[in-house]
């Protein structure tokens, strides 16, 4: 299934999917009675699919410029996980409940900006179940989140990480992420750099987005909890490109370990540029994420060998039968390259979910149209519990974090498990922890 086709295709009903709903769907679910009911009940009334109508479907995802290697691969995660609703990653669309699916991307920018343009377009398509996305924290937190939850459309995100999206008193209702939060990654770097690494200090560098702020904010608190000394906290810009300056004012503190969890270039450009600084000869460099993808190695090359970079473990993706044997090579087959970060695992299982969700809620109507009430399918969502995916056992919180039990891996450049790097990469340390653990006192 290419990308044009899918944007293009039109809903092929199955008759066996159609023979099956109607078997499961039958009953108190079916007739107008009852979906006239519970969309007038409904504060945001209902989804109407018509009969052999494709689902609308939206995504909000950086898929262009410096970050399309993140919003991409969560794309393809997307419309992989259409593919297989019939059971085969063949290139095909499947069907849920009779209806095919329809896609329009808008491009989140990885910017307030781009969230809040993207996020307005998609919430006018007529009856649109859901958005996926977005992919920068700075798209969401307090603009994509707030304007899809103001009409009662999902928002679910593959990469988000920011802890404030999922906080009480700033979560917005109809926002989740099949994500980790990075309370729980920010603590596995912090133990990554006092227990394997055993350093004494560090310092920070962080750019403008959230994501960045918020991962090394955490990592400071973690890390200064175990009696590390935090030398530096300093800001960047994401344009910017002359770290030098800054780099050497951090080497006169002579830190032990460096963690700049900011996006690519700006990432990559650290990394290389901190090799010709003398007080950070001797101090491990590492970022997250953000760097733990393609452009980092093309943007860096041979300079940034040995830096570290974390993100979601690959060793439960790599073991996963169905993951090995038939999710890697339909994705290669179909878009000519391997993943280009770990987001597309995370975008599949927000599509599995989501499709669960609507078998909950979907009303079937005797006249072969479908009544989903969109507050159902949040709290239908939101009920996930012990759902095995391919990232972990998946169990939503009602403010909306999914990813409850989280393994951080560290991975070494050049040995990252991307396009250019090695798929099948051995991270040097590895930690699960969960939510509750991180979010204790």
């Amino acid at each position: 299934m290419t990308r044009s086709k899918f944007l293009t295709a039109v809903a092929l009903v199955s008759v066996l999917a159609i023979a099956g709903a109607a078997c499961s769907k039958k009953g108190t679910n079916s007739g107008g009675n009852a979906s006239s009911q519970a969309c007038s009940q409904d504060q945001f009334g209902c989804i109407q699919v018509a009969k052999g109508a494709p689902f609308q479907l939206g995504t909000l995802l950086s898929i262009k410029g410096a970050t399309a290697f993140l919003g991409t691969d969560s794309l393809h995660g997307v419309e992989l996980a259409v593919d297989n609703l019939d059971g085969k990653l063949d290139g095909k669309m499947g069907t849920l409940l009779g209806h095919g699916f329809h896609l329009t991307n808008q491009d989140d920018g990885c910017s307030a900006e781009g969230g809040q343009s993207g996020a307005t377009k998609l919430v006018a398509i007529p009856n649109i179940l859901a958005v996926i996305g977005t992919s920068c924290s700075s798209s969401a937190l307090g603009v994509a989140d707030k304007i899809t939850s103001q009409k009662g459309i999902l928002l679910i995100s593959p990469s988000n990480t920011n802890p404030n999206l999922t906080a009480q008193g700033t979560h917005q209702a109809f926002y989740l992420r099949t994500a980790h939060n990075d309370k729980i990654q920010g603590a596995v770097v912090a133990d990554f750099a006092t227990n394997k690494l055993h350093a004494k200090s560090a310092a920070t560098i962080h750019d403008e987005s959230p994501y960045a702020d918020a991962l090394a904010a955490v990592f400071r608190q973690d890390f200064q909890k175990t009696g590390g000394k935090i030398t530096n906290s300093e800001a960047i810009q994401s344009t910017d490109t002359n770290f030098k300056p800054l780099l050497t004012t951090i080497g006169q503190n002579k830190p032990d370990f460096l963690y700049f969890p900011d996006f690519d270039p700006a990432c990559a450009l650290i990394a290389k540029q901190a090799q010709s600084i003398p007080g950070l000869a001797n101090t491990a460099l590492a970022g997250s994420d953000g760097c733990l993808e393609s452009a980092f190695l093309q943007t860096g090359g041979h300079a940034v060998y040995g830096t570290y970079a974390s993100g979601p473990s690959f060793a439960s993706l790599t073991k996963n039968s169905f993951y090995a044997g038939k999710f890697i090579p339909a994705y290669k087959k179909e878009f000519g390259t391997a993943p280009t970060a770990s987001f597309h695992a995370h975008a599949y299982d927000a599509m599995q979910i989501l499709f669960t969700a609507i078998k909950k809620a979907a009303i079937q109507n005797s006249d072969g149209t479908l009544s989903i009430p969109r507050t159902a399918l949040k709290d239908a969502i939101l009920a996930t519990k012990g759902y095995h995916g391919l990232t972990g056992t998946i169990t939503c919180t009602p403010l909306g974090d999914c990813a409850t039990s989280v393994t951080i891996a560290v991975y070494r450049a050049p040995n990252f498990p991307v396009e250019g790097g090695n798929p099948n990469a051995q991270p040097l340390f590895a930690e699960t922890k969960t939510l509750a653990q991180v979010t204790a006192g």
